[in-house]
């Protein structure tokens, strides 16, 4: 395979990860205002697709990030980089056939870093941007959504005690309207630009474009446009588990939370911080939880996304590093074409399982159902479209042994209460 080639397989396989960044995190702007009915299923995806690429012109502090404060790319080859993206592929594929809502960019830094720990040991990777890039802007950022939004939900509360709800809820539905598209925006401005930062890694290693180079145009418009295509196609299990899983939210916590997200994106998106807008996106939908009286959170369920995201780093560094060892050990040609394949068939596994209950815009907002466990009932859809059937929580993905029953029986940890409906989860 000409060095050509193979780099035009590796923009592809990250243009792939960007779209299934996409679909993995449009909750994190959409959840709560189609859990509110402030904008319809449908309506919410299209108006986050736009927005997020429009996001993703404005800035490429987190590209640079990526491509030169996490690994060496002195020491980055083309295979390298391809089984990186493989491993943050397959774990954005697995968590989201489980409804989890996990770290799209852990998933990326994690496979990047296992690949480059395989290839040439811990010297080819920044510890020092690790840390101060990653790991600490996880800790503190979902802390911080929590503060943030708990404190803004019980202003919020306390200044409307006494309104009456169906005035609050019409102020406040389209008050999420924007709160949401601000989400979708700054989203946009941050998770868009780390696959820009790997193929500029990639052509860096490929000899396409010097060491200090910047983000090329048509690597910045082709990025903004496969994650925009992934956030319409929506993501639908993801969705239901931040709309309808945590907390039984309504249009006064969702314009909370909304606002929460996107004033810490914008803000770690203007540091350059690879921040998971996933983590922020949660904390801040429990924080509206926290801070609103009388509202119930469900820590069984954010447990499982805690559990999820401890995982994200080391798994998906895990299935990097294994890709990188295949394709070592077969060589040249053949063990690129290989780690392909592995990507293609783990894809397509994943996409037949999540088949057999899928989530879409007909049953994303069925209630949710804490006690039925993996049993299926009939119910009648609450989204004004025919619905199909229900289905409750899947066990928590905290030990191997409960992985497997949780993609037999269901397939989604994060979509109790999910139905089935013909077209399925996009």
């Amino acid at each position: 395979m000409t060095e050509t080639l193979l780099l035009a397989l590796v923009v592809v396989t990250a243009l792939a990860f960007d779209f299934t960044n996409g679909f993995h995190d449009t909750g994190n702007a959409m959840a709560t205002s189609i859990a509110t009915r402030a904008l319809k299923p449908k309506a919410a995806v299209a108006l986050s697709a736009v927005l997020n690429l429009v996001g993703a012109f404005l800035s490429l502090a987190v590209a640079a990030t990526i491509a030169k404060g996490i690994v060496d790319a002195e020491v980055i080859t083309l295979p390298v980089v391809l089984a990186g993206l493989v491993g943050g592929i397959v774990w954005n594929l697995l968590t989201w056939l489980l409804g989890i809502p996990s770290s799209s960019s852990h998933a990326l830094v994690g496979g990047m870093v296992g690949a480059v720990l395989a290839a040439v040991g811990t010297s080819g990777v920044l510890w020092t941007g690790v840390v101060s890039k990653v790991l600490v802007p996880a800790l503190l950022a979902p802390l911080i959504a929590i503060a943030v939004a708990g404190l803004g939900t019980w202003c919020v509360a306390k200044l409307t005690r006494g309104v009456p709800q169906d005035l609050t809820n019409r102020g406040f539905r389209w008050g999420q309207i924007g709160s949401a598209s601000l989400v979708s925006l700054a989203h946009g401005t941050n998770d868009a630009q780390k696959s820009m930062g790997i193929i500029l890694l990639a052509l860096i290693a490929g000899g396409a474009v010097p060491a200090d180079s910047g983000v090329p145009l048509w690597v910045i418009l082709s990025c903004a446009i496969a994650m925009a295509v992934g956030t319409y196609l929506g993501g639908w299990r993801v969705i239901r588990t931040l709309g309808k899983g945590l907390v039984e939210i309504d249009t006064r916590q969702g314009m909370a939370a909304e606002t929460s997200s996107a004033a810490v994106i914008l803000l770690s998106s203007h540091f350059g911080f690879s921040l998971s807008t996933t983590h922020v996106a949660t904390g801040s939908v429990l924080g509206s939880g926290v801070g609103m009286p009388g509202a119930k959170v469900r820590w069984s369920v954010a447990g499982r996304m805690f559990v999820a995201w401890g995982l994200t780093l080391p798994a998906a560094g895990l299935v990097g590093a294994l890709c990188h060892w295949l394709e070592s050990a077969i060589g040249g040609t053949a063990g690129t074409l290989a780690v392909f394949g592995v990507l293609v068939a783990s894809s397509a596994a994943i996409w037949i399982v999540s088949r057999r209950t899928p989530v879409d815009h007909t049953n994303v907002n069925e209630e949710w159902d804490e006690d039925k466990g993996a049993n299926i009932e009939p119910v009648a859809a609450t989204t004004g479209e025919a619905g199909g059937e229900r289905v409750g929580p899947v066990p928590a993905l905290a030990t191997a042994s409960s992985v497997g029953p949780a993609i037999e029986s269901v397939g989604t940890v994060g979509a109790p209460g999910a139905g089935t409906s013909p077209k399925g989860d996009n």
